[in-house]
């Protein structure tokens, strides 16, 4: 394998048109092989000249940026995007191309935000595509299969303030009977438990207003945190973002870990699976009934909630969604043997895996087919293709 590193967009152009197989890699936080090929290219060395246009209320940028890099330039310009996800290292193409969200009742995934992309595609040509174009609702979540992305605009809207605090001890009883009400206490809502006795914190981040903030001593049984917590039980804090109620800008509350500093665990291993929101219920008790075969390569489960999108290969397509996802230990074999029994578990509950993350099976997906069609039109040379996306997308192996 080897690993081109263009600084120009003709270099790129040259390299995609000549390679048998190609695929684009991000910031390297995928845990199967959805990038794997005898060629990769990283587009860090692409300028990344971001220009905030006011008037129509959007960024445009190179796609080797990540978010948090991305956030610096926007804090500057005082606009903000809708959301972000756990981590702010994470490149946005990566993140757009595999649907990567992050959470609140309200927000969809960080890829609805793209208002136009461009990519190059197998034969060197560059193309655009724009919101309301054909195709585009299927090119967004493009999983690297229709081209190399180069370049990408989102939608922005005014800086805005958050705060975040931690509740600790909530009764898995309690979540069941209040979900939607303990999901929708905040802009983001972040549910954390080493599947044990309880629910071991809840997160809730809360934009900042005019208004005064209403402190709650309780939420349906759980009790604030007195000091800054980790996601992972037993970790120090200091990589996290500041908690209590401090209110700071958008990029520095949304995520769970700041900029610089080691993320969750470090070695890690991560799956995730989105059930549309009304078997939440159902399928947190499968997975609790999985608990002691879990818990042994567990770091932390987390669930979350997000709004319905039409992008086609998007797992919140046209259902509002509750994703149930692991950290483990950095164990591979003994976390395929435990996937091996959850996603049977899940089955009944139609689950759609988070594409950056591990899981056996391919989904089902009513737009598959519309998806191959665009990548057979985009890529009739199939330089894009790999193992992967035939087994876990296309359903060819």
């Amino acid at each position: 394998m080897s690993v081109h590193r263009p600084s120009t967009l003709e270099e790129l152009q040259e390299i995609v048109a000549a390679a048998r197989q190609v695929r684009a890699v991000g910031s390297h936080h995928s845990f199967n092989d959805i990038a794997v090929a005898e060629q990769q290219v990283t587009l860090s060395a692409l300028p990344a000249d971001v220009v905030v246009d006011r008037d129509a209320a959007t960024v445009s940028f190179g796609a080797g940026l990540t978010y948090g890099e991305l956030a610096g330039t926007l804090e500057r310009e005082r606009v903000a995007l809708h959301n972000l996800a756990s981590l702010p290292h994470i490149s946005v193409a990566g993140a757009v191309a595999t649907a990567t969200h992050g959470s609140g009742d309200a927000n969809r995934n960080l890829a609805t935000a793209v208002a136009a992309l461009e990519l190059v595609t197998s034969s060197g040509e560059l193309v655009t595509a724009a919101r309301g174009d054909t195709d585009f609702d299927g090119m967004v979540v493009g999983l690297g299969a229709l081209g190399v992305v180069t370049r990408l605009t989102l939608d922005v809207e005014p800086a805005y303030e958050m705060r975040q605090r931690v509740f600790e001890a909530l009764a898995w009883d309690a979540l069941f009977e209040h979900f939607d009400a303990i999901t929708g206490s905040g802009y983001s809502v972040s549910i954390l438990s080493y599947l044990g006795d309880t629910v071991d914190q809840v997160w809730v981040r809360s934009r900042v207003t005019d208004a005064p903030e209403v402190v709650r001593d309780d939420l349906f049984g759980a009790r604030p945190a007195t000091v800054d917590r980790h996601p992972i039980l037993g970790l120090d804090p200091v990589n996290c973002t500041p908690q209590l109620g401090r209110p700071g800008p958008w990029s520095a509350r949304l995520p769970y870990f700041r900029m610089g500093f080691t993320p969750s665990a470090g070695e890690e291993l991560q799956s995730e699976y989105l059930v549309a929101r009304e078997h939440a219920g159902a399928a947190i008790e499968a997975v609790r009934g999985l608990a002691d075969r879990i818990r042994p390569v567990l770091h932390v489960c987390e669930i979350r909630t997000m709004a319905a999108d039409r992008l086609w290969m998007s797992p919140q397509y046209e259902r509002d969604s509750v994703g149930i996802h692991f950290t483990w230990a950095l164990e591979p074999e003994a976390v395929l043997d435990v996937l091996a029994d959850l996603e049977p578990a899940l089955e009944p509950f139609d689950p759609r895996p988070h594409w950056g993350k591990l899981f056996l099976h391919a989904p089902r997906y009513e737009r598959v087919a519309d998806f191959a069609r665009l990548a057979e039109q985009l890529d009739p040379r199939g330089a894009f293709r790999n193992d992967w996306l035939e087994a876990r997308v296309l359903g060819l192996r």
